[in-house]
Parts: C-alpha cells; sequence; structure tokens
C-alpha cells in the first residue's frame, strides 16, 4: 500500500531534524520512493517554513549550531534523542509512531526515527548505530516476522545498556525479555469482540483468514482458535492464511496456502469471515464477490486493523486498535524510565494492554438465505 503523503512528509522532518543537512537522494532511498517524489515533498514543507532546502539537500530550520544544542527536557529526562525503530512500509505501526511522537514533543524530547528493512536481524545494526551516536533511550516495534526472528532478537534487546520499551509485541513467557516494558494491543480481546459480533447476529460458522507473519497475526490465530472451539454458540469454525504471502516463508509448503476464501467458506458453510490485515480484507472482499458471494447478504465480514476498512465500496465491520494510544502510552512509559534513570531510581517492570473497540458499519448483517452461491445456512 502507498504510504500517505502526510506521514510520508513528516518521516522526512524527523529524519531532517535528527540528522541535520540530508541530501534528498538519501531520503529516497530510504523512504523507498522516487527522488523526484522526495523533492517535491522538501520543496513543500520549505514552502510551509518546516524545514530550508538547499542544493540536493534538505536541512532543518534551526541553524546547525543551534540544533546541536538539545531542546529543553524535563530535569528527568536530559540527554541525546530517543530512538524509534519500526518496520518499513507498516502503515498499523506508523499510526502508533505518531502517538508516540506527540508524546515525545510535549516533553522537550528529541527523537531520531529509524525505519528497518524487512531483512531478519535488520534491528540489531539499527540500534546499535543510534545508541554509538547517542540514543538515550529506544522504543522498538521488532517485525518478527517468524518466531525464529523474534527469538533470535531477545538476547541482545535483554542486554540493552539503555531504557527501552517494546510497542505492539508480546515476548514469550518466561523468555530473557519477559521483564521488559512493553505496551500492546489487546487482541484476544479484538478477536472476542469480532465473535461475539458475529455470533449475535446469529453467525454460526465463522472462519478466519490471517496473516501469519508477526506476532500480531500469531495471537489473533491463537485467539481465534481458542474461542472458537470453546464458543457455544459456533458450530464449525476454519483459518486460512489471508493472502499467499502472508507466511513466514512464503516459498514454503503450507497446507494452508492452496485454500482459496471463498472454497473454504463452502466447505465449512460459514456466513461470516474474519478478515486479517485489513488491506488483504479489502482484497478478499473483492475476491469473494468476483465468485460470486455477496458481503454482506451471503458473508458478513469483519476486517482487523481498520488502517483503511473503512474506505472501501462497502465501508467494513473492523476491529479497531488503539493505535496511537498504544504508542503514546509506550512513549510515556520510556519518559518515565528515562525520569527514573536520571533520579536513580526504579519502578516495578510494566506490560500494559490496550484494549481495541468494533467500528459497526456495513459489511455484517444477520444471515439469512443462501450462505454462500447456493449453499442452505446452518442451523442449530
Amino acid at each position: 500500500m502507498r504510504e500517505p503523503v502526510d506521514l510520508r512528509r513528516q518521516r522526512i522532518l524527523a529524519v531532517v531534524r535528527s540528522r541535520g543537512a540530508t541530501r534528498v537522494s538519501e531520503l529516497a532511498a530510504e523512504l523507498a520512493v522516487s527522488v523526484v517524489t522526495v523533492r517535491r515533498d522538501v520543496e513543500e514543507l520549505a514552502r510551509e517554513g518546516r524545514l530550508r532546502r538547499g542544493h540536493g539537500v534538505a536541512r532543518p530550520v534551526l541553524p546547525e549550531t543551534e540544533r546541536a544544542t538539545p531542546p529543553v527536557a524535563p530535569p528527568a529526562a536530559d540527554g541525546g534523542p530517543v530512538a524509534l525503530v519500526v518496520p518499513e512500509r507498516h502503515a498499523y505501526l506508523y499510526e502508533t509512531l505518531h502517538g508516540a511522537r506527540t508524546a515525545f514533543e510535549e516533553a522537550g524530547v528529541r527523537i531520531a526515527l529509524h525505519i528497518a528493512p524487512t531483512a531478519p536481524g535488520a534491528e540489531q545494526p539499527i540500534v546499535e548505530r543510534a545508541l554509538a551516536e547517542g540514543a538515550r533511550g529506544l522504543l522498538i516495534a521488532p517485525r518478527w516476522r517468524s518466531r525464529a526472528t523474534e527469538e533470535a532478537d531477545y538476547a541482545w534487546l535483554a542486554r540493552l545498556a539503555v531504557p527501552a520499551v517494546v510497542m505492539e509485541r508480546r515476548p514469550r513467557r518466561g523468555s530473557a525479555l519477559h521483564a521488559l516494558d512493553t505496551v500492546c494491543t489487546d487482541h484476544w480481546y479484538g478477536i472476542h469482540l469480532a465473535v461475539e459480533h458475529l455470533t449475535g447476529l446469529g453467525h454460526r460458522r465463522i472462519v478466519l483468514a490471517a496473516r501469519d507473519d508477526s506476532p500480531t497475526a500469531r495471537a489473533l490465530r491463537a485467539a481465534f482458535t481458542e474461542i472458537a472451539a470453546d464458543h457455544p454458540r459456533v458450530d464449525a469454525w476454519a483459518l486460512a492464511l489471508s493472502s499467499p504471502g502472508a507466511a513466514p516463508d512464503p516459498e514454503a509448503e503450507s497446507a494452508e496456502q492452496g485454500i482459496e476464501l471463498p472454497s473454504l467458506l463452502r466447505e465449512v458453510g460459514a456466513t461470516a469471515a474474519v478478515l486479517h490485515g485489513d488491506v488483504d480484507a479489502l482484497m478478499l472482499v473483492q475476491s469473494l464477490r468476483d465468485s460470486g458471494v455477496r458481503v454482506p447478504e451471503d458473508c458478513s465480514a469483519v476486517a482487523y486493523d481498520d488502517v483503511v476498512a473503512a474506505l472501501g465500496s462497502t465501508p467494513l465491520t473492523a476491529v479497531s486498535p488503539p493505535k496511537a494510544d498504544v504508542g503514546r502510552a509506550a512513549a510515556e512509559l520510556l519518559l518515565r524510565r528515562l525520569g527514573e534513570r536520571a533520579a536513580g531510581t526504579a519502578s516495578p517492570v510494566r506490560r500494559l494492554e490496550l484494549l481495541p473497540e468494533l467500528k459497526v458499519r456495513g459489511s455484517t448483517q444477520a444471515p439469512g438465505g443462501a450462505a454462500v452461491a447456493g449453499l442452505t445456512t446452518p442451523t442449530e
């Protein structure tokens, strides 16, 4: 999905403010867009007075000598910038980034944004470089495409010499990161909301089409399996990948990869589906329509993420994680740790969970008539 213009420009500002004069070509490479696009963004930001434009270079508004002096920070948080590390091309986490940035700016704390590429282990050298450049704290949302890549990061993250908060990730219990501060969405509750909504409408057979290439995806799949298996009003359920590339290793064979959602709905006799993430959800809804399955007349659909779910031709009912609030809470927790370090005090480790909400739109309704292309709706 193409990154929104305003978000891309905010990233440009963050890089320029933290690094000083930066070449347009370097920004283009880091943002994975053309030089022409970045040059246009820089010109617009310069016109708005938010940065200065030179020949092939973007500069912060303040002179270099003044920029080198950190902004006034709270007494408990003096020092260099705070490093923020998030995966590239991840719209969900970019929204959490906005919440974190607001909290840091209100506290007068400078941030240095780092975008990690998709390669396994990409975060470690980025974090090491940020710390070498003077970062005094870390807020990080690792990609962790598989459990193996997740656990490979535990050791070095546990050894960090600065306060750190992991955002939208819940390390394995008993691992080296169990005692690290974390802030994330309660995804079990999100699946609970979706299933209760659908069963409340009368749906008894439900499919989850989900990704399997992130901690969030794995949490959703585990939660759905637990909830659907124990729910007194769910007669049948099944899992499928939301897209062929949504597995930790898309090249590996998977029992789920060959299953198309319309076929699985017919096999299960399902009248409803929960779809993660919502970009995949919009594409799956289109594939259902192409197969003669109407949403919501034949199949109700609930998206999970709510980044773009409301923009579909049929706006999708969606579980909406509190993305900006997660980012803000994570930033506030990191600021607390920085203050405690300056004061020589410490408080217990915090593992915070924020509850998502369900936003009901036009893609869900009570089942009626044919469930999927001529199948009879199952009855209790």
